[in-house]
């Protein structure tokens, strides 16, 4: 259940479930499955019916919404995506989470710092989820293009939206939506001054994409290149954690 606190010894309880299919998605599949029955039932044209109705269906499991087991730990930053790791480099911060925001609010600076970025494909789960606990201090969305999300010029030409979130200790941490190849909005479910806890739902993009994360000076990833990650629950990096990992694709 929601909530419910579980551990490394096998305290809680868990049971297999269907995930939920999230509100924004449930009117694209209604919307896909009329269309399929018109098709269907009104027209006979079966040829087309059948492939509009297996289409419904994957429309709803984009939408999907699974509940997620978020580890507890204060210098712990989780993974906002699911999807595959393709870029791991070091970037100026996007200049518009770089600076002073005109009401005090403090930004990432203008040193260069270590990016993730998150490749979601159509088949991967789409909700979005905080990296850390606290306040949501900057949401700053830019229309663009809609290249490919797994190129790296993507980060500054499609569209995008940057958030930045200020932990209790002062730490910031960003992160930016960008949409793809076939996304076509990027839908937020939080506003500037919000709290949020760590893996908690704070946006959805529409059918293909990428997250860019920016981690806090002195600080390495966990994850490597070519890895995949789940949303809410790997963590991709702890704070003030340093060291060179390596991995074998096998």
């Amino acid at each position: 259940m929601a909530g419910e606190l579980r551990d490394n010894r096998g305290r809680g309880d868990t049971e297999w479930g269907l995930p939920a299919v999230h509100p924004e998605g449930r009117k694209y599949g209604v919307i896909a499955v009329g269309i399929s029955l018109f098709f269907l039932l009104i027209l006979d044209w079966e040829i087309i019916g059948w492939p509009l109705l297996a289409l419904s269906v994957g429309v709803f499991a984009f939408f999907r919404d699974p509940e997620r087991v978020v580890p507890q730990g204060e210098r712990m930053i989780v993974s906002p995506a699911d999807g595959l790791v393709t870029l791991i480099s070091q970037v100026d911060p996007p200049s518009e989470l770089q600076g002073n925001d005109g009401d005090g609010a403090q930004g990432l600076g203008t040193a260069p710092v270590t990016r993730i970025s998150i490749f979601m494909s159509v088949f991967d789960v789409h909700i979005n989820r905080s990296p850390v606990a606290g306040t949501v201090k900057r949401i700053v969305y830019i229309p663009g293009a809609f290249m490919n999300a797994d190129l790296d010029k993507a980060s500054e030409e499609n569209e995008r939206q940057h958030v930045l979130i200020e932990r209790n200790d002062g730490v910031r941490i960003g992160f930016t939506q960008i949409a793809g190849l076939i996304a076509r909005r990027i839908v937020p479910f939080i506003k500037p001054g919000d709290t949020v806890a760590a893996g908690q739902r704070v946006g959805l993009i529409r059918f293909g994409s990428r997250v860019d994360v920016y981690l806090p000076a002195g600080t390495d990833p966990t994850v490597l290149l070519g890895q995949r990650v789940v949303a809410g629950e790997t963590v991709l990096a702890e704070i003030g954690t340093q060291g060179l990992l390596e991995g074998v694709n096998q």
